[in-house]
């Protein structure tokens, strides 16, 4: 059987490659011009390319391969112009920001890029009717809140096409860091026209979508784990956009992406646990530090998961830095906040947030005991049984076992029953509210914490575990809102929502800050991972 399992491997991976890539050194046989097509690993599938829809990191990452916004991270990863031909007009309330797209912009299918195109994107994620998770992003725009919340309607939204050429985008409060914002998945474009043909099928295979990226996406159907990315003749900027295909190859299991690295198969593939303890000095491969979060998300709807002190139970519970060095071996580290290491600044110190707010309910296992005691009297429970879970990959996995493991460990009458399923399957649960805890990952767009702490924003998408406490939603207005131009008084308040976040209502229950670590092949350059918003951007890499 396991030499029937390894011929299918091969015989699978055989029709993806092709291309030979197991000349590591990227040395010119014959003289001949290097083929510029390099084979990668996804270690997720991809779930939509509907900007409006994505909740992971893959799917956005092939957005970010096929879409470009307003603006595009440059060979440093610092915001630079895109779309827009210039930086745009500002008021001088700085509220209002207009912005002259290039000429010739081109979709996919040869349809202009206008303006409109953004407006329909911003609408589609703002719009109540769509469900998209991310719509409290659109908070930033002119009554953004009032129309996902219901109190206002479509035509009242501040991002306007004054022409088809010119987009208007009126905010509700100053952002001095909008071009940072404006790179995100939510903020790309859609094709008006093919948008409102395609309607709820948009964005669920290759052929329901048109990109205005450097990279058109073939081959995917919506379910299969193997697409390709072309060079997309109509791109912009396409003369300095060297790779002519990428073969994109989903695999889950760390072990079959080393050794397909290893036998010349793949020329990039992220890394972790004892495998990144075993490449950690070679030159192949390459650790960068992420303000990616991994959490556990506590179902505040159910009656266990519901208990305050169930909850601080398990934060404490669990030994992060025992699972970040001897589990995750990647460069991650143990989190006691929701907000990561080196990710955001006092404005009037220049110090680390993480620093300043310190360790928020550090691994104690006796004082996990008593939390847990005080929970089973309240809840009036000797034993308990709860469900965790988690996407299949690989990761995802061992995390999940080392959770049940500590918590069934150190809080007695604990049964954990672990539950791995794809992607789409665990974000269709938590969507429903069908869990009492769930592990994933979350990264930000841009760097600030109030990107992480609105997640938890009673009224956001994104907080399936319906965590509700009118303090903390007072408390991001604040922050958004009146604090907007006094910098040193926001950041105090972004303290103290952290505290009461995690702290205080134990909402949500953070493991580890992560790092990618990736194998590279020799011969491929250029590639970009950046250490928060998409993973990694193709735009600039290749073959040598």
């Amino acid at each position: 059987m396991k030499k029937i399992l390894g011929l299918v491997l091969v015989a699978s991976m055989a029709l993806l490659v092709g291309c030979g890539t197991k000349d590591k050194s990227g040395s010119k046989e014959n003289n001949q011009e290097v083929k510029q097509e390099i084979n990668v690993i996804s270690n997720g599938e991809l779930s939509t390319l509907d900007s409006a829809f994505y909740t992971d990191v893959n799917s956005s990452d092939m957005i970010g391969q096929t879409t470009e916004g307003l603006y595009r991270l440059d060979a440093k990863g610092q915001p630079e112009l895109a779309m827009a031909k210039s930086e745009p007009k500002v008021s001088e309330d700085g509220l209002v920001y207009t912005f002259t797209l290039k000429d010739d912009l081109k979709w996919s299918n040869g349809d202009r890029v206008v303006a409109q195109d953004f407006v329909t994107s911003f609408k589609n994620v703002v719009d109540p009717k769509y469900g998209s998770t991310s719509s409290n992003q659109m908070d930033i725009f002119k009554n953004g809140r009032s129309i996902r919340e219901g109190s206002k309607t479509l035509e009242e939204f501040g991002v306007v096409a004054k022409d088809e050429k010119t987009l208007e985008l009126t905010l509700e409060y100053p952002i001095p860091y909008l071009s940072q914002v404006l790179i995100g998945t939510p903020f790309m474009p859609k094709n008006t026209k093919f948008v409102e043909t395609k309607g709820s099928d948009y964005g669920t295979t290759a052929d329901n979508f048109v990109g205005n990226g450097p990279f058109l996406i073939k081959g995917w159907n919506g379910t299969n784990d193997t697409w390709q990315l072309e060079k997309n003749p109509d791109y912009w900027d396409v003369k300095n956009v060297k790779l002519d295909k990428i073969n994109v190859q989903v695999v889950k299991e760390v072990a079959t992406s080393v050794q397909l690295f290893e036998a010349g198969e793949v020329d990039y593939t992220t890394i972790s646990d004892t495998y990144a303890q075993q490449y950690k000095d070679s030159k192949q491969a390459t650790f960068v530090p992420k303000a990616m979060v991994g959490y556990l998300s506590p179902n505040h709807k159910r009656e266990v998961t519901g208990n305050v002190n169930v909850r601080k139970a398990m934060i404490q519970g669990i030994d992060k830095e025992q699972f970040a060095k001897e589990i995750l071996g990647d460069g991650s580290i143990g989190l006691n906040g929701f907000i990561p290491e080196n990710f955001a600044k006092d404005p009037k110190n220049g110090k680390d947030f993480r620093k300043e707010n310190g360790d928020l309910l550090i691994f104690d296992a006796k004082e996990a005991k008593k939390s847990w005691e005080l929970a089973k009297k309240e809840l009036g429970k000797d034993k308990i049984e709860l469900e965790l879970l988690s996407a299949d990959t690989g990761n995802a996995k061992k995390t999940i076992e080392f959770v049940q493991g500590q918590l069934e460990q150190n809080l007695p009458g604990l049964k954990i029953n672990i539950k791995s399923m794809p992607l789409q399957n665990r974000l269709d649960l938590q969507n429903k509210g069908e869990f009492d805890l769930v592990f994933g990952t979350w990264t930000p767009d841009y760097a600030d914490p109030i990107n992480f702490l609105e997640f938890y924003d009673s009224k956001s998408g994104l907080n399936t575990a319906k965590y509700d406490n009118a303090m903390y939603d007072k408390g991001l207005d604040e922050a958004r809102f009146d604090l907007a131009n006094n910098p040193e008084k926001r950041w105090e308040k972004l303290r103290d929502l952290e505290t009461i976040l995690v702290k205080e209502d134990a909402a949500v229950l953070p493991l580890y800050q992560g790092a990618v670590g990736y194998l590279k092949s020799d011969k491929l350059e250029g590639i970009q991972v950046f250490p928060f918003g998409r993973t990694v951007s193709y735009r600039l890499a290749h073959v040598k």
